[in-house]
C-alpha cells in the first residue's frame, strides 16, 4: 500500500468509463466490489491478506472497463502488506486489466504501479505491453539518479550529515512526515533497527521536509534516537524523484543503492531491504 499514494479511481463516475447512464449489473457488481477494497485496511493483516487475494480473482472476472479501476485500486490499497502470495496475485490482476482494458481506460499511473510491483517488490509481471516497458526504464533511470545522488542536511540538533561521506557504513534514507500514518508506524522499528545494527555500521536518516518545530513537537511524544534531518523546501526530496511518503532506501558500505521501498515497511520488510546490503 503505498505512500502517498494516486487517487482512486472512482467506479461511481459512469462518464469517466464512458458508460450509460442506467446503471448495468455488471457497474453495480463493480462498485460493491470497490467498495469491498476500500474497506481492505480496517481488517487485520492475514484476514486482509487472504481477502485481498480473493478480490484480486474475482476482478479478473470483470469486464476489462471495469477490471482496470478496480485492479489498481487494489494494488494501491492492498500492497503496504508483506504477504508475497497476496501481492503476487495483485499483480498479475494488474497485469492482466492492463491487457484487457480499451486504451481510453488506461493511464500512465497504472503502469507505474505495476512497474512498481515489478521492480520494487519483485513480483513476476509479464507483459508485452511499451508502456509498461516505458515505465520500467524511467524506474531505472530514478533509481540511477538516486544512486549517483549527494546531499547535505542538518538535523534537529543541527549536526551535518552528507550521504557521500558515509561510504563504509550501510545507509537507510527514511523518508517520512508526521501527519502520515504508515510513516508513523514505521518509527519503532527504525528505532529497534538503529539500535540492533549500530555497532554493525548502520546509520538511519530520517528526512522529512517539515517545519523544525513541528519536528520537535511530534518528536517529544516519541523514542527516537537516530538522526532526524531537516529537508528544508524539499530539495532532497525532490532530488529522489518521490512520489509521496513514507519511502525508504539503502546503500550498501561501498556507497551504492541496493534496495528500496515505496510503501509502509513492518520490521520484517526492512530486514528484508537491510539485508540486501549484507546485514543479518
Amino acid at each position: 500500500m503505498r505512500i502517498l499514494k494516486p487517487t482512486l479511481i472512482s467506479i461511481g463516475i459512469c462518464v469517466a468509463l464512458g458508460l450509460a447512464a442506467q446503471e448495468p449489473s455488471p457497474l453495480a457488481a463493480a462498485k460493491a466490489m470497490d467498495q469491498e477494497i476500500l474497506k481492505l485496511q480496517d481488517l487485520p493483516d492475514d484476514v486482509q491478506a487472504i481477502a485481498a487475494k480473493a478480490l484480486a480473482l474475482r476482478i479478473r472476472q470483470q469486464p476489462g472497463q471495469y477490471a482496470i479501476a478496480l485492479a489498481f485500486n487494489l494494488a494501491i490499497t492492498a500492497t503496504d502488506a508483506d504477504d508475497r502470495d497476496m501481492l503476487q496475485e495483485v499483480a498479475c490482476t494488474l497485469a492482466d486489466a492492463l491487457r484487457r482494458s480499451p486504451a481510453e481506460n488506461k493511464n500512465d499511473d497504472e503502469y507505474r504501479v505495476l512497474a512498481e510491483l515489478a521492480r520494487y517488490d519483485h513480483m513476476q509481471v509479464s507483459l508485452d505491453d511499451p508502456r509498461y516497458a516505458a515505465a520500467i526504464s524511467r524506474l531505472e533511470a530514478d533509481d540511477q539518479h538516486r544512486s549517483e545522488s549527494d546531499f547535505t542536511l542538518i538535523d534537529l540538533q543541527g549536526q551535518k550529515w552528507n550521504l557521500k561521506s558515509l561510504r563504509g557504513k550501510v545507509v537507510l534514507l527514511n523518508f517520512w512526515a508526521t501527519w502520515c500514518p504508515p510513516c508513523r508506524m514505521e518509527i519503532p522499528d527504525l528505532e529497534t533497527l538503529s539500535k540492533r545494527f549500530r555497532t554493525q555500521g548502520l546509520v538511519v536518516l530520517s528526512i522529512s521536509d517539515e517545519k523544525a518545530s513541528v519536528l520537535r513537537r511530534f518528536l517529544s511524544q516519541q523514542k527516537v534516537s537516530y538522526p532526524v534531518l531537516l529537508d528544508s523546501g524539499h530539495k532532497v526530496k525532490d532530488l529522489f524523484r518521490l512520489h509521496g511518503v513514507p519511502q525508504s532506501f539503502v546503500y550498501n558500505r561501498e556507497g551504492r543503492l541496493v534496495a528500496e521501498s515505496i510503501s509502509g515497511l513492518t520490521i520484517h520488510g526492512f530486514l528484508e531491504i537491510l539485508g540486501q546490503a549484507g546485514l543479518q
